[in-house]
């Protein structure tokens, strides 16, 4: 005869789905399962608390985004300028935003259509593709430095008699990119269309002129005549292009 279990309780409460299990071990069980079901609700909240620690001690992106300024000296148009500026500001943001000298254009900010052509240490440069602080202490030259008070510089003259611009955005860029590189021409530097490379000397032609201004982009299409405007300045009487 096979031992029986009776599992008395209340009318109230609700009978057990078996009566042939030992009171000790089903209380076990109970504790068990209450036990388990405690831990898995506290674990999201466990999980989420360490979640939240780990979150506050990682940097935020805006502390991540945030580099102390830095000193700079840039040497514009033969004044000094003594900034303190974040070490991403490019040159020409710099130019425009903090010194105020718009007269550098930001066309396509990538590089591609010369509009903010300046001269550093008689070489032409994309200011949109070069940082501030690459420049501490060059002689940067800007088209507002170029005219010498009242009296506009040679190219200056040759591109308003020419009628070498239309909306004149990209003006500037062309002048300050025309001046570096008749220097060019003047040093015999060769092109990609240059005849002979071994020549000591190179030609002042149109193909030149257009090869050399090739990074200098007019959405206009006034080409002929900034070609037109550069040899006449070229050819100015005492003009020191």
């Amino acid at each position: 005869m096979p031992k029986e279990f009776v599992y008395k309780h209340s009318p109230t409460e609700a009978p057990k789905a078996s009566s042939n299990v030992a009171p000790d071990r089903g209380r076990r069980n109970f504790m068990q399962s209450a036990m388990w079901a405690a831990t898995a609700a506290a674990a999201p909240t466990v999980m989420a608390q360490s979640q939240n620690t780990v979150e506050k001690s990682r940097p935020s992106d805006a502390e991540l985004l945030l580099v102390p300024p830095q000193p700079v000296t840039l040497n514009i148009n033969g004044m000094r300028h003594q900034l303190s500026l974040e070490p991403r500001t490019t040159l020409l943001d710099a130019l425009r935003e903090t010194i105020g000298l718009t007269g550098t254009k930001k066309g396509c900010d990538r590089g591609q259509c010369g509009a903010c052509t300046v001269i550093i240490d008689g070489q032409r440069i994309n200011s949109c593709l070069s940082l501030a602080v690459m420049q501490d202490g060059k002689a940067i030259q800007t088209i507002e430095g170029l005219a010498q008070g009242e009296n506009l510089h040679p190219l200056q003259v040759a591109f308003i008699d020419c009628d070498a611009l239309q909306c004149g955005y990209c003006t500037p860029g062309q002048i300050c990119s025309a001046k570096a590189m008749l220097d060019e021409l003047r040093a015999n530097t060769a092109s990609a269309v240059t005849p002979d490379v071994r020549l000591l000397s190179v030609s002042f032609t149109d193909d030149e002129i257009r090869e050399r201004m090739s990074g200098n982009i007019c959405r206009c299409g006034a080409y002929q005549n900034i070609v037109t405007a550069i040899r006449q300045a070229i050819v100015m009487p005492h003009s020191e292009t």
